[in-house]
């Protein structure tokens, strides 16, 4: 290896919060994995670690350290795949973070239709919340992110750029649901609903969608995840607000039933795909980027078929404007 076991270390006492998980995670000894740490404190002239009962925490100068260990790790990486390419043309490896909706929702068969046409190149995809989405590649954890309403942050370099409008989602059979066209908040308030918990983003568009409805709405349940509420709209307990990307299995298996607001009513649920900044993509993650975008403008304009998402054509333009824009850079 081209750098120092003693990083690889660092790293993974940071990811378990522990020197001991970290050593079993390594299969080695936990006194190994310490003296790693104190040599590398002794080398720095600084501790990286704050010795706590319950674990450990980074210093500021572990902080620094950290960043800095994780960069040479995704170097060296990079440097592998690269080698692997010269043997192994279109070997690589892609690592993206989504947000569960769409990791459960349309990714799976795209992931599928590009590991069928490039079966050399290896994915790993984690699945986050949408809070914490843009963590792990501001980090350099993993390559790529993709997920809804994700904030402007220094570090991060958006790709791609969707609006997506919620509306709502209904089990087949349900009253509401033999009319495929726009359908009124009002209407739907007066039914039991399963809403985004409280103070999640996707919940604060839902109540700016609702504000102006002159009826009070009190949901029958609340939740952080977007998989329990289609479940539970399968199941008959309500009807939910979700974005037409979030259940488009389900409704292509006849499952459930999207309707879209009046256009009066409708609010819009970005979807982002970014990058971290001032670090380029290699091979296999610039092929992937390229093949997901492709993918996303083809379900875009099926949704627009349907009716389920406004036909105007910015949003596709804006989405491929923006990786235009990239690979200039």
């Amino acid at each position: 290896m081209l750098h120092s076991r003693k990083l690889q270390y660092i790293n993974e006492i940071v990811r378990c919060g522990s020197i001991r998980k970290a050593a079993a995670r390594l299969n080695v000894a936990s006194s190994a994995v310490n003296r790693q740490i104190l040599a590398l404190e002794e080398e720095l002239g600084a501790p990286i670690f704050e010795r706590l009962p319950r674990g450990l925490r980074l210093t500021a100068a572990g902080e620094l350290c950290v960043e800095h260990i994780r960069d040479v790790l995704k170097n060296y990486e990079k440097l592998e795949s690269r080698i692997r390419g010269l043997k192994m043309p279109q070997a690589g490896k892609v690592t993206l973070v989504a947000t569960v909706g769409l990791a459960s929702g349309p990714l799976p068969r795209i992931l599928a239709r590009f590991l069928d046409a490039h079966p050399r190149v290896r994915i790993q995809l984690r699945n986050d919340g949408g809070s914490t989405t843009i963590n792990p590649v501001l980090t350099g954890e993993v390559d790529i992110g993709l997920g809804f309403n994700i904030p402007a942050t220094p570090g991060i370099r958006t790709l791609a750029n969707f609006d997506v409008p919620v509306g709502v989602v209904l089990p087949p059979g349900h009253p509401l649901s033999h009319d495929s066209g726009p359908i009124d908040l009002v209407d739907v308030v007066q039914e039991k609903l399963v809403l985004a918990q409280s103070g999640t983003s996707l919940r604060n568009i839902i109540d700016l969608a609702l504000a102006p409805v002159p009826l009070p709405v009190e949901p029958v349940l609340e939740t952080n995840s977007s998989e329990l509420m289609k479940q539970l709209v399968k199941c008959g307990a309500g009807l939910t607000l979700l974005n037409p990307l979030d259940v488009i299995s389900e409704c292509r298996a006849g499952e459930l039933v999207f309707r879209p607001l009046l256009e009066g009513q409708l609010r819009h649920q970005p979807m982002k795909l970014f990058a971290r900044a001032r670090a380029p993509l290699d091979a296999a993650t610039s092929l992937f980027v390229e093949y997901l975008l492709q993918e996303l403008v083809v379900l875009i304009q099926e949704l627009q078929g349907k009716g389920h998402i406004p036909a105007v054509d910015k949003t596709v333009e804006r989405a491929l404007s923006l990786r235009e824009e990239d690979q200039r850079e």
